[in-house]
Parts: structure tokens; C-alpha cells; sequence
């Protein structure tokens, strides 16, 4: 059964896309750490981000430096935190953050509340600067 990311990637689900190639969908986090919370994953399958092929995995990282520039040139932040964590969708992916302290990256914090109108404009902004 496909996960939510590919059903996303499919354009089943609708997302507010930064970026895509043949390989990798970028995506703005829906319940997002702070505003621009970008989810970064491949296309293909795989459960366990140290699963990746390492070619694979290379030019994730890759993909993900290139959003995490665009958005770091569109959003206050100090930086773009990478982080790899997540046990609810069995699918590798990359949370790319910005940041003003570590405590922004902490999954125990409450979720911001952003309107679909911001989101559209997140997005557009970091597209913009891709």
C-alpha cells in the first residue's frame, strides 16, 4: 500500500510543493515546526533513510542543500536545520527547519498554526529563490 508521502508525490493528497525532480518531492510540513518546515523525500519507497542506496542518498542530500538554500534566502531564520526523525510514515525523509535556537528543532513543542494562504505564499517564496 503507498504511504502518504507517495500518495502525495501522485498528487492524490495536496501539498504545497517547493520542489520535484525525477527522483526527489520537496513539501511544506503541514503541521509544521515553524513556518517553511520542509519535508524532503524520494520518490522511490523506502522505509529507513539509512536504507537509501548510497548514490541515492548523496543526491537526496543534494536536492535537500538546494531547498534548504532557497529557503534560507526567503525566511528569517539564523539556519536551516536537517534533521532525520519520524516513526509514522514508513518512508525515508528529511525535515529541513529554520531556526533561531536549538530548541526549535524539538518535536515536543506545540505546532504552528499557519492559514492554506500562508502556506501558498511559503511556498511560492522559496520556489521563487530555487
Amino acid at each position: 500500500m503507498p504511504t502518504i508521502f507517495s500518495k502525495i508525490i501522485a498528487g492524490e493528497i495536496p501539498s504545497y510543493k517547493i520542489a520535484e525532480n525525477d527522483r526527489f518531492y520537496a513539501f511544506l510540513d503541514i503541521n509544521p515546526l515553524s513556518p517553511g518546515h520542509t519535508l524532503v523525500v524520494p520518490k522511490q519507497e523506502i522505509d529507513k533513510y539509512f536504507d537509501l542506496e548510497p548514490e541515492l542518498l548523496s543526491e537526496l542530500n543534494l536536492f535537500a542543500q538546494k531547498v534548504a538554500h532557497a529557503m534560507r534566502s526567503v525566511i528569517p531564520c539564523q539556519r536551516i536545520g536537517q534533521i532525520v526523525f519520524g516513526l509514522e510514515v514508513p518512508h525515508a525523509h528529511i525535515h529541513l527547519i529554520p531556526i533561531r535556537t536549538e530548541a526549535d528543532m524539538s518535536f515536543t513543542k506545540a505546532r504552528e498554526q499557519i492559514s492554506s494562504e500562508k502556506m501558498k505564499e511559503l511556498a511560492e517564496l522559496i520556489r521563487s529563490a530555487l
